[in-house]
């Protein structure tokens, strides 16, 4: 796609709304903030290589309050551009403005060409000076221009917004499944036409229907440089890159990267109807798609790093610094966004609507979300004026499904302390679920916790499945690797072992590592089963690892956010153990799709002595004596419905245990994580059950109870 830059028509002063590029019938009309700049400068590109075609130059009379703003009259659709801000070159006092650097626009829609330099003064790293009695030194002016080497900003006209009918599954009714965009198909085995891209993903939709899904949650989509050399592999000596995404350069270009031809021209704008290509296939079919958004940090980095848009257009503005030079890394990539700035805060909102609106994404799952509550001096404030209220409140996004990561790198958290059209992850869940199955001593009573909707951790929200419950994610150990190492391996990242979580809560089984040992695979499959029954039997929303139900391995690596290759792609192919683990997450979804009384919203109250709720009764070894001390490794719990009751039993202790059966009921075996889901699992009429060590069972009991004088469970002696 080629765009011819016209020299024959004057441009005029334009508006400052809306913001970015916008493409009309006669022209383009630009606008970009930057509050400390003393002039801008448009560039106009004809290629994605090359010097700039036209420069057109901005000045006082080409600015509203904070905005700068021109129309050109002749250009079209597809016209490649960039920015370059002048303003003092001051970085103790926060401003960095170098107009040697072009800058991308934070608002495009997509981006053109690629970067094509890896030499740190092209992109503006800006380099230390040593100053007499001040350590580290100053950082020094970059002279050298960066147009030849980086992307073009690019202007379109909006597209069709044929993203089908949102689905809008209720929470009760929500299975997520977590999934990168890329990795999902990128491995060989995968079978799809296009590996590694938007549509590659579609073709795997009738997986994710068939075990349940009701969601996918995409790692992040925002465009990013994907090409960054982060280290060398020290056991391959391949270079290492950004795979994961966390570091965006746009909040609302699409990665390119992902679209079926990622390095010809036009990518940018394939990749933007190929996703809305995506977003169409997964509605149809009745799926979601939720995505993991970035508005914590930007691609750009510390102070060191290089000056891609943000940090050229307004430094103080975007970024949180201390002491002006320094940036504040609550993020743990290197900045932190200034997410108080009403700038910043209309970017986020706007990028939002954007990809909720134009994109017809379902929902959002956020980054570091506590940096989004945090004040204008990165202090936590929480309350309403933050961007985190904005967003609860906004009458678009507010009927999107709104998920929140609710803690940052510096430690901060605060769970179930966000605005309740949030749900949160639960680390809480995840941490407790590990160490019951592992056998730690005094974790029954958490367990039953969080089985029951975690209320003293969400003690403030309105329901339970705002609770995001899950086992595993992208960031820490695949369910296998769970059960299969005891310590993270860590070292093919390049940092010798230091990246990466050493808390993982994680047991091999006898084992460290992959083993042809029968019993221990044996105990390995049945670990990782009871921890999956535990999370789609509790009380909340259930959040599952994508490749974790192909029985997925990462060799023990609790970090590969470098490794773009066959340790980090779904290997569709599968140990095994894989068509086992797939029937069995496929059940547990049924399960909880068949009975009300496993999708219930209120969270159960474990602080008082009531512990047979009307639909939620807690037991143990014996029927209505729960065992919640210190040695217990065991809790049964009875779940009521109107169309069945569920009884679950959780064993973690060495040997096998006999545990009563309520005798009101002729309850049925539905799964038992001691026995292959292929084996046929009889009705159980006895007045106990001998459930095997290490093991969980569900039970179910489909037709009503009948008539009874008495509320309290039915046990035999």
């Amino acid at each position: 796609m080629e765009s011819s830059v016209p020299r024959s028509f004057a441009p005029t002063p334009g508006s400052p709304w809306p913001l970015g590029p916008t493409v009309t019938a006669d022209g383009i009309q630009f606008a970009v903030f930057s509050r400390h700049a003393t002039a801008m400068r448009l560039d106009l590109f004809d290629s994605d290589s090359g010097p700039a075609n036209r420069s057109i130059a901005l000045d006082l009379g080409n600015r509203s309050g904070d905005v700068w703003h021109v129309f050109v009259p002749g250009l079209t659709d597809g016209q490649r551009f960039g920015w370059r801000a002048e303003g003092p070159w001051s970085p103790l006092d926060g401003l960095r403005f170098n107009p040697n650097k072009l800058l991308l626009d934070p608002y495009a829609r997509a981006f053109s060409g690629a970067f094509r330099s890896k030499n740190d003064a092209v992109y503006g790293h800006d380099r230390r000076a040593a100053i007499p009695g001040e350590g580290g030194g100053d950082l020094q002016f970059s002279s050298l221009d960066s147009a030849p080497y980086v992307v073009r900003s690019l202007a379109t006209r909006p597209g069709p917004r044929d993203t089908g009918v949102l689905p809008k599954h209720p929470w009760s009714r929500t299975v997520v499944v977590e999934v990168h965009p890329h990795g999902v198909t990128a491995h060989a085995s995968s079978g799809v036409s296009r590996p590694g891209t938007y549509l590659g993903l579609i073709e795997k939709i009738p997986h994710f229907l068939a075990i349940g899904a009701t969601a996918i949650e995409l790692l992040p989509v925002f465009e990013f440089d994907g090409d960054e050399v982060v280290g060398t592999d020290p056991e391959t000596s391949a270079t290492l890159s950004n795979y994961w995404g966390y570091s965006p350069l746009g909040f609302f270009a699409p990665e390119s990267r992902y679209a079926s031809d990622p390095t010809g021209p036009g990518a940018g704008l394939r990749a933007v109807t190929e996703f809305r290509q995506l977003i169409r296939a997964c509605h149809d079919a009745g799926l979601e798609v939720i995505l993991d958004v970035v508005y914590n940090h930007t691609g750009e980095g510390s102070e060191l790093g290089p000056t891609y848009a943000f940090r050229g257009l307004d430094n103080s503005s975007y970024y949180l610094l201390e002491q002006g030079r320094w940036y504040r890394n609550a993020s743990g990539c290197g900045n932190t966004l200034r997410c108080s700035h009403p700038a910043v805060r209309q970017l986020v909102l706007d990028s939002l609507r954007y990809w909720a609106l134009e994109m017809g994404v379902d929902g959002f799952r956020f980054d570091l979300a506590t940096i989004l509550g945090r004040d204008s001096r990165g202090e936590w404030q929480g309350g309403e004026g933050t961007l985190l209220h904005a967003i609860a409140e906004d009458p678009i996004l507010s009927g999107r499904k709104l998920i929140a990561e609710s803690w940052d790198a510096e430690g901060l958290v605060k769970v179930g302390a966000l605005p309740d059209a949030f749900a949160e992850w639960n680390g809480r869940f995840r941490d407790d679920v590990r160490r019951f199955f592992r056998g730690d001593a005094g974790f029954a009573r958490e367990i039953a916790r969080r089985i029951g909707g975690s209320q003293d951790v969400f003690r403030a929200k309105s329901s339970a499945t705002r609770s995001l419950n899950f086992v595993t994610c992208h960031d820490g150990f695949t369910l296998r690797d769970l059960v299969s190492y005891s310590r993270k391996h860590n070292r093919r990242n390049g940092e010798e072992g230091r990246d990466g979580s050493s808390d993982n809560h994680a047991d091999n089984c006898g084992v460290e590592g992959e083993t042809d040992h029968a019993a221990v695979r044996a105990l390995r499959l049945r670990q990782a089963k009871n921890m999956l029954v535990a999370l789609f039997v509790s009380r909340g929303t259930p959040m599952l690892l994508g490749g974790d139900e192909l029985w997925r391995t990462q060799q023990g690596n609790n970090n590969p956010w470098c490794q773009d290759n066959g340790l980090s792609w779904v290997d569709w192919t599968g140990a095994p153990e894989a068509a086992e683990m797939t029937r069995f997450v496929a059940s547990l979804t049924g399960l909880r799709a068949r009975f009300a009384a496993l999708r219930q919203e209120n969270a159960a109250d474990l602080s008082g002595a009531d512990l047979q709720a009307h639909d939620l009764e807690w037991h143990g070894i014996r029927g209505g004596q729960p065992d919640f001390s210190h040695l217990s490794r065991t809790v049964a719990a009875r779940f009521r419905g109107a169309d069945g009751d569920v009884y679950v039993i959780l064993n973690a202790w060495k040997d096998a245990l006999d545990f009563e059966l309520p005798a009101d009921r002729a309850w049925t075996i539905a799964v038992d994580t001691a026995r292959p889901t292929t084996d046929e699992l009889a009705g159980s009429a006895n007045p106990a059950l001998r459930v095997k060590a290490h093991s969980a069972v569900v039970l179910t009991a489909a037709e009503p109870p009948p008539p009874s004088n008495s509320g309290a469970p039915a046990f035999t002696a």
